[in-house]
Protein backbone atom coordinates (compact mmCIF):
# COMPACT_ATOMS: atom_id res chain seq x y z
CA UNK A 1 0.00 0.00 0.00
CA UNK A 2 2.82 2.41 0.81
CA UNK A 3 4.50 1.76 -2.57
CA UNK A 4 1.23 2.39 -4.43
CA UNK A 5 0.66 5.62 -2.52
CA UNK A 6 4.16 6.86 -3.37
CA UNK A 7 3.70 6.04 -7.04
CA UNK A 8 0.40 7.90 -7.15
CA UNK A 9 1.92 10.91 -5.40
CA UNK A 10 4.82 10.95 -7.85
CA UNK A 11 2.46 10.78 -10.85
CA UNK A 12 0.41 13.70 -9.55
CA UNK A 13 3.47 15.95 -9.65
CA UNK A 14 3.96 15.47 -13.38
CA UNK A 15 2.09 16.81 -16.37
CA UNK A 16 1.67 20.32 -17.72
CA UNK A 17 1.96 22.94 -14.98
CA UNK A 18 2.95 20.34 -12.38
CA UNK A 19 -0.64 19.36 -11.56
CA UNK A 20 -2.33 16.06 -12.29
CA UNK A 21 -5.45 17.79 -13.54
CA UNK A 22 -3.81 19.77 -16.34
CA UNK A 23 -2.90 18.98 -19.96
CA UNK A 24 -1.17 15.65 -20.62
CA UNK A 25 -2.44 14.00 -17.45
CA UNK A 26 -0.32 10.92 -16.72
CA UNK A 27 -1.73 7.83 -18.37
CA UNK A 28 -3.68 9.70 -21.08
CA UNK A 29 -1.30 11.67 -23.34
CA UNK A 30 -4.07 12.60 -25.79
CA UNK A 31 -5.50 9.05 -25.75
CA UNK A 32 -9.03 8.28 -24.62
CA UNK A 33 -9.33 7.88 -20.86
CA UNK A 34 -11.79 5.34 -19.52
CA UNK A 35 -15.19 6.87 -18.95
CA UNK A 36 -18.86 5.89 -19.09
CA UNK A 37 -20.21 9.13 -20.56
CA UNK A 38 -22.02 8.56 -23.85
CA UNK A 39 -20.86 6.04 -26.44
CA UNK A 40 -17.36 6.02 -27.91
CA UNK A 41 -17.72 5.63 -31.69
CA UNK A 42 -15.20 4.20 -34.16
CA UNK A 43 -15.53 7.33 -36.32
CA UNK A 44 -13.31 10.33 -35.61
CA UNK A 45 -13.25 14.07 -36.25
CA UNK A 46 -10.86 13.76 -39.19
CA UNK A 47 -7.80 14.41 -37.03
CA UNK A 48 -7.74 11.16 -35.08
CA UNK A 49 -9.97 12.20 -32.17
CA UNK A 50 -12.78 9.66 -31.77
CA UNK A 51 -16.38 10.79 -31.46
CA UNK A 52 -18.21 10.48 -28.14
CA UNK A 53 -21.93 10.16 -28.89
CA UNK A 54 -24.45 11.65 -26.45
CA UNK A 55 -28.26 12.05 -26.71
CA UNK A 56 -29.48 15.18 -28.47
CA UNK A 57 -31.48 16.26 -25.42
CA UNK A 58 -29.12 18.12 -23.10
CA UNK A 59 -26.14 17.74 -25.46
CA UNK A 60 -23.45 20.45 -25.62
CA UNK A 61 -24.03 23.25 -28.13
CA UNK A 62 -21.78 26.02 -29.45
CA UNK A 63 -22.19 29.17 -31.52
CA UNK A 64 -19.38 31.41 -32.83
CA UNK A 65 -19.38 35.18 -33.33
CA UNK A 66 -16.50 37.07 -34.99
CA UNK A 67 -15.83 40.76 -34.53
CA UNK A 68 -13.02 42.77 -36.19
CA UNK A 69 -10.48 44.01 -33.66
CA UNK A 70 -9.80 47.74 -33.82
CA UNK A 71 -6.03 47.10 -33.90
CA UNK A 72 -5.49 43.68 -35.47
CA UNK A 73 -7.41 40.62 -36.63
CA UNK A 74 -10.62 39.45 -35.02
CA UNK A 75 -12.06 38.78 -31.59
CA UNK A 76 -13.96 35.50 -31.42
CA UNK A 77 -16.71 34.75 -28.91
CA UNK A 78 -18.01 31.25 -28.21
CA UNK A 79 -21.53 30.98 -26.82
CA UNK A 80 -21.99 27.51 -25.33
CA UNK A 81 -24.98 25.68 -23.88
CA UNK A 82 -24.94 22.58 -21.68
CA UNK A 83 -21.16 22.93 -21.63
CA UNK A 84 -18.45 24.42 -19.43
CA UNK A 85 -14.75 24.98 -20.10
CA UNK A 86 -12.51 22.94 -17.78
CA UNK A 87 -8.84 23.84 -18.47
CA UNK A 88 -7.67 22.38 -15.15
CA UNK A 89 -8.88 18.86 -15.98
CA UNK A 90 -7.75 18.54 -19.60
CA UNK A 91 -6.26 15.10 -20.08
CA UNK A 92 -8.56 13.44 -17.57
CA UNK A 93 -11.64 11.30 -18.07
CA UNK A 94 -14.64 12.59 -20.03
CA UNK A 95 -17.18 14.37 -17.82
CA UNK A 96 -20.71 15.34 -18.92
CA UNK A 97 -20.86 18.76 -20.59
CA UNK A 98 -17.21 19.64 -19.88
CA UNK A 99 -14.01 20.09 -21.82
CA UNK A 100 -12.45 22.50 -24.32
CA UNK A 101 -12.75 23.52 -27.97
CA UNK A 102 -10.63 23.41 -31.11
CA UNK A 103 -10.48 26.33 -33.55
CA UNK A 104 -9.91 25.44 -37.21
CA UNK A 105 -9.38 27.55 -40.32
CA UNK A 106 -10.41 25.70 -43.50
CA UNK A 107 -9.97 22.40 -41.67
CA UNK A 108 -6.54 23.27 -40.25
CA UNK A 109 -6.27 23.48 -36.46
CA UNK A 110 -5.23 26.90 -35.20
CA UNK A 111 -5.62 26.62 -31.45
CA UNK A 112 -7.18 24.86 -28.49
CA UNK A 113 -9.62 27.11 -26.62
CA UNK A 114 -10.20 27.02 -22.86
CA UNK A 115 -12.65 29.89 -22.59
CA UNK A 116 -15.31 31.84 -24.49
CA UNK A 117 -12.95 34.51 -25.94
CA UNK A 118 -10.04 34.24 -28.37
CA UNK A 119 -8.08 36.80 -30.39
CA UNK A 120 -7.21 35.71 -33.92
CA UNK A 121 -4.33 37.77 -35.38
CA UNK A 122 -4.68 38.88 -39.00
CA UNK A 123 -1.27 37.33 -39.74
CA UNK A 124 -2.80 33.88 -39.15
CA UNK A 125 -5.40 34.31 -41.93
CA UNK A 126 -4.33 34.51 -45.60
CA UNK A 127 -6.15 36.87 -47.93
CA UNK A 128 -9.44 35.49 -49.22
CA UNK A 129 -12.63 33.81 -48.04
CA UNK A 130 -12.29 31.15 -45.37
CA UNK A 131 -14.32 29.00 -42.99
CA UNK A 132 -13.78 29.15 -39.23
CA UNK A 133 -14.91 26.06 -37.33
CA UNK A 134 -15.20 25.55 -33.58
CA UNK A 135 -15.66 21.99 -32.26
CA UNK A 136 -16.26 20.87 -28.67
CA UNK A 137 -14.14 18.16 -27.02
CA UNK A 138 -14.23 16.27 -23.73
CA UNK A 139 -11.31 16.35 -21.28
CA UNK A 140 -10.01 13.06 -22.72
CA UNK A 141 -9.77 14.69 -26.21
CA UNK A 142 -12.73 12.80 -27.69
CA UNK A 143 -15.10 14.98 -29.72
CA UNK A 144 -18.64 15.40 -28.41
CA UNK A 145 -21.08 14.16 -31.03
CA UNK A 146 -24.82 13.92 -31.67
CA UNK A 147 -26.29 11.54 -34.27
CA UNK A 148 -22.80 10.60 -35.40
CA UNK A 149 -21.71 14.19 -36.12
CA UNK A 150 -19.33 16.36 -34.05
CA UNK A 151 -20.79 19.20 -31.99
CA UNK A 152 -19.44 22.17 -33.91
CA UNK A 153 -20.29 25.41 -35.67
CA UNK A 154 -18.78 27.10 -38.71
CA UNK A 155 -18.84 30.72 -39.93
CA UNK A 156 -17.32 32.45 -42.97
CA UNK A 157 -14.37 34.80 -42.54
CA UNK A 158 -13.09 37.22 -45.19
CA UNK A 159 -9.53 38.53 -44.92
CA UNK A 160 -8.21 41.41 -46.98
CA UNK A 161 -4.68 41.94 -48.28
CA UNK A 162 -1.83 42.02 -45.71
CA UNK A 163 -1.82 45.30 -43.83
CA UNK A 164 -5.49 46.02 -44.51
CA UNK A 165 -7.64 46.36 -41.41
CA UNK A 166 -10.25 43.69 -40.78
CA UNK A 167 -13.05 46.28 -40.54
CA UNK A 168 -14.51 48.39 -43.33
CA UNK A 169 -14.35 51.82 -41.71
CA UNK A 170 -12.90 54.45 -44.10
CA UNK A 171 -9.35 55.44 -43.33
CA UNK A 172 -8.44 59.16 -43.09
CA UNK A 173 -6.58 60.66 -46.04
CA UNK A 174 -2.88 60.92 -45.14
CA UNK A 175 -1.45 64.45 -45.03
CA UNK A 176 2.22 63.45 -44.92
CA UNK A 177 4.62 60.54 -45.25
CA UNK A 178 3.18 57.34 -43.76
CA UNK A 179 4.51 56.42 -40.36
CA UNK A 180 5.76 52.90 -39.69
CA UNK A 181 3.28 50.73 -37.73
CA UNK A 182 3.79 50.89 -33.99
CA UNK A 183 4.31 47.59 -32.22
CA UNK A 184 2.37 47.05 -28.98
CA UNK A 185 4.41 48.24 -26.02
CA UNK A 186 5.80 45.73 -23.53
CA UNK A 187 7.96 46.11 -20.42
CA UNK A 188 9.80 42.85 -21.07
CA UNK A 189 10.40 40.81 -24.22
CA UNK A 190 11.24 37.11 -24.12
CA UNK A 191 12.48 35.65 -27.43
CA UNK A 192 12.31 31.86 -27.76
CA UNK A 193 13.15 29.47 -30.60
CA UNK A 194 11.97 25.87 -30.89
CA UNK A 195 13.87 23.68 -33.33
CA UNK A 196 14.10 19.88 -33.59
CA UNK A 197 12.32 19.50 -30.25
CA UNK A 198 14.79 21.77 -28.42
CA UNK A 199 14.08 25.11 -26.77
CA UNK A 200 16.59 27.95 -27.05
CA UNK A 201 17.58 29.57 -24.79
CA UNK A 202 17.28 26.86 -22.12
CA UNK A 203 13.95 27.33 -20.28
CA UNK A 204 14.31 29.46 -17.16
CA UNK A 205 12.20 31.76 -15.01
CA UNK A 206 11.21 35.19 -16.25
CA UNK A 207 10.63 37.45 -13.26
CA UNK A 208 7.96 40.15 -13.55
CA UNK A 209 6.33 42.68 -11.33
CA UNK A 210 2.58 42.56 -11.11
CA UNK A 211 1.08 44.82 -13.77
CA UNK A 212 4.04 44.57 -16.16
CA UNK A 213 3.46 43.58 -19.78
CA UNK A 214 5.58 40.82 -21.24
CA UNK A 215 5.94 40.01 -24.94
CA UNK A 216 6.53 36.32 -25.70
CA UNK A 217 8.15 36.11 -29.15
CA UNK A 218 8.27 32.48 -30.27
CA UNK A 219 9.50 30.89 -33.50
CA UNK A 220 8.81 27.17 -33.92
CA UNK A 221 10.01 24.96 -36.78
CA UNK A 222 6.68 23.11 -36.66
CA UNK A 223 3.11 24.28 -36.29
CA UNK A 224 2.06 24.27 -32.65
CA UNK A 225 0.11 26.21 -30.02
CA UNK A 226 1.57 28.27 -27.18
CA UNK A 227 -0.32 28.17 -23.87
CA UNK A 228 0.22 30.30 -20.74
CA UNK A 229 -1.12 28.39 -17.75
CA UNK A 230 -3.02 30.27 -15.09
CA UNK A 231 -3.89 33.02 -17.58
CA UNK A 232 -5.46 30.63 -20.12
CA UNK A 233 -3.89 32.54 -22.99
CA UNK A 234 -3.10 30.79 -26.26
CA UNK A 235 -1.35 31.69 -29.50
CA UNK A 236 -1.10 29.72 -32.73
CA UNK A 237 2.53 29.13 -33.80
CA UNK A 238 2.82 28.77 -37.59
CA UNK A 239 5.76 26.67 -38.75
CA UNK A 240 8.86 28.79 -39.31
CA UNK A 241 7.17 32.12 -38.50
CA UNK A 242 7.62 34.30 -35.45
CA UNK A 243 4.47 34.83 -33.40
CA UNK A 244 4.10 37.25 -30.48
CA UNK A 245 1.78 37.12 -27.48
CA UNK A 246 1.64 40.20 -25.24
CA UNK A 247 0.40 39.48 -21.74
CA UNK A 248 -0.31 41.74 -18.78
CA UNK A 249 0.96 39.98 -15.64
CA UNK A 250 -1.98 40.91 -13.40
CA UNK A 251 -1.78 37.74 -11.27
CA UNK A 252 0.99 36.79 -8.87
CA UNK A 253 2.47 33.30 -8.82
CA UNK A 254 4.48 30.93 -10.99
CA UNK A 255 3.01 30.19 -14.42
CA UNK A 256 4.36 27.81 -17.06
CA UNK A 257 4.48 28.71 -20.74
CA UNK A 258 4.46 25.62 -22.94
CA UNK A 259 3.62 24.22 -26.35
CA UNK A 260 0.66 21.88 -26.65
CA UNK A 261 1.53 19.53 -29.48
CA UNK A 262 5.21 19.05 -28.59
CA UNK A 263 4.63 19.47 -24.81
CA UNK A 264 7.73 21.64 -24.35
CA UNK A 265 8.14 24.09 -21.47
CA UNK A 266 9.36 27.39 -22.96
CA UNK A 267 9.71 29.48 -19.79
CA UNK A 268 8.14 30.10 -16.40
CA UNK A 269 6.65 33.49 -15.52
CA UNK A 270 7.33 34.40 -11.89
CA UNK A 271 5.06 37.32 -11.05
CA UNK A 272 5.57 39.04 -7.69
Amino acid sequence: MLVVALLLAGGAATGCGGRATTHHKPGTSHEQASGSVGTLLTADDGAGHRLREVPAEGAPEVQLTTRPDSEDGWNLQLAVKNFRFTPDSTGGAALPGAGHAHLELDGRKLARLYGPWFHLPAAQVPEGTHTLTVRLYADDHTAWAVSGKPVETAVPLIAGPPGQAAHSHPEPTPTGPPEPPQAPQADRTVTITVRDGRVSPTPARTELKRGERVALRVTSDRADTLHVHGYDKELALPAGQEATLILTADRTGLFEVETHESALVLTQLLVR
